[in-house]
């Protein structure tokens, strides 16, 4: 087990490249099943999850050809798929949620896939029901056994139908969609999920010769075919990453650009952190971050405190406001942080309390942040990444901190950001992998 120990209360500065994104790399890596032509994608973060879910594609027969760390060829024209029914392959992806997303193209394309039980965050809840009722609809029969620990989900034949999804969740209409491109007649998804990932996986099928239409709005109609081809196609930068280089910045008082920022597809983001009172320039598509001594939370226009809340896109994306929380600990004023997706993801607030800022968790899901100011700084603690974004939250607010910080379970902050401590150091940061 490796941790992070951490000398905090360092100005940084430079520029930094943020990776391609986590979220879309597991989609698009998954939809490589769809044809047994070569799909070449770039911009791969090199990160545990991505890196795990190409292991399952090669041991399940899918031929890898890794140009780089960030950019690989797939051909999937000879898939072993009893490997699915293997008891590595359920070790394997038991550790990974983004799993799941491979059900989809095995039922488009072979009629039959595997799903075990989810790993990955322990953030709350994360069920599959949007994925096995839309799977149903068209369809996939499915039943879980307990003797194996997997849901074993087949399709004779897969049928074009209307549904409306309970929740637009983003793996559910990836998965559906992608089980939809190669089934009979007409697929209509209402309440499906917009993000920047889901209109990428649209577009790079669309590439592929799929019929899909509705990209960037939440109804989606999909008119199956019966092959699709190969493509090239390259990853965006990861918002997250974005949206947390800003928090840093911030906290640190760092005069920080973000390359390559992807700007046009950022949504809310730079907005929610500029409500925060956090200042920011666009130069192309870079964002400078000056450095600011200190920055003030807005209010609503009638004078009330701040609200900052997570939503479906185009809404404030949930994986951010872990940052937010921490950021605003240092801000002066106050603003209540609503999680209203997952109900474990504030449980870190402790250890940044145990720091001394002054946070009231109200109930799993609202905690109120009281900025301080930096009128008394974050002080050095050791504690615990509980998961990604927390950790990497914990990682700015040692950053920020006068002495040292040790950060342990840090094999969480490494699913989801690549070489994070190299690419800080090249800031100034002073960071140590133990």
């Amino acid at each position: 087990m490796h941790s992070f120990e951490v000398t905090g209360g360092k100005k940084l500065k430079g520029e930094i490249i943020p990776q391609g994104a986590k979220n879309e790399a597991l989609q698009i890596i998954s939809a490589v099943l769809l044809t047994p032509e070569k799909v070449t994608v770039h911009n791969i973060p090199d990160i545990v999850d991505v890196n795990l879910l190409i292991e399952l594609l090669e041991e399940m027969g899918v031929k890898v050809d890794r140009h780089s760390r960030h950019s690989c060829s797939f051909t999937a024209d000879d898939v072993n798929i009893d490997y699915l029914h293997s008891k590595d392959y359920h070790k394997k992806s038991g550790r990974l949620r983004g799993s799941v997303m491979l059900a989809g193209p095995l039922l488009a394309r072979y009629k039959k896939a595997f799903i075990p039980r989810p790993g990955g965050d322990k953030i709350g809840r994360r069920r599959l029901d949007t994925h096995i009722i839309g799977f149903e609809k068209l369809g996939v029969q499915f039943d879980y056994q307990h003797e194996d620990g997997f849901f074993h989900l087949k399709a004779p034949v897969l049928k074009g139908v209307e549904m409306l999804l309970d929740e637009p969740s983003v793996t559910g209409t990836a998965n559906i969609l992608m089980a939809a491109v190669l089934a009979e007649g007409k697929t209509i998804i209402y309440n499906a999920a917009c993000e920047p990932y889901v209109q990428q996986l649209c577009n790079m099928l669309n590439r592929m010769g799929a019929r899909i239409s509705g990209i960037s709005s939440n109804l989606l109609t999909i008119e199956g075919v019966d092959h699709l081809s190969g493509t090239t196609h390259t990853l965006l930068p990861d918002m997250i990453e974005v949206g947390s280089f800003i928090g840093l910045a911030a906290m640190t008082r760092s005069e920080i650009t973000i390359k390559n920022a992807g700007i046009a597809h950022l949504g809310q983001i730079p907005d929610k952190f500029r409500q925060l009172g956090i200042g920011m320039e666009y130069r192309g598509d870079d964002i400078y971050i000056p450095e600011q001594e200190h920055y003030e939370i807005q209010t609503f226009l009638d004078g009330s405190v701040m609200t900052i809340y997570d939503h479906p896109w185009p809404g404030f994306t949930p994986d951010l406001l872990s940052i937010v929380l921490v950021v605003a600990t240092q801000a002066k004023g106050s603003v209540l942080v609503h999680q209203k997706m997952f109900e474990s993801r504030l449980f870190f607030v402790d250890k940044i309390i145990d720091m001394g800022a002054q946070i009231i968790l109200c109930d799993p899901h609202r905690a109120a942040v009281i900025g301080l100011g930096r009128q008394h700084p974050l002080r050095g603690i050791t504690m615990s990444s509980p998961d990604i974004r927390a950790g990497v939250a914990l990682l700015i607010a040692a950053l920020s901190a006068e002495g040292k910080s040790i950060i342990q379970n840090i094999e969480q902050i490494d699913r989801g950001y690549q070489y994070i401590d190299k690419r800080l150091q090249q800031l100034g940061a002073q960071i140590q992998r133990i």
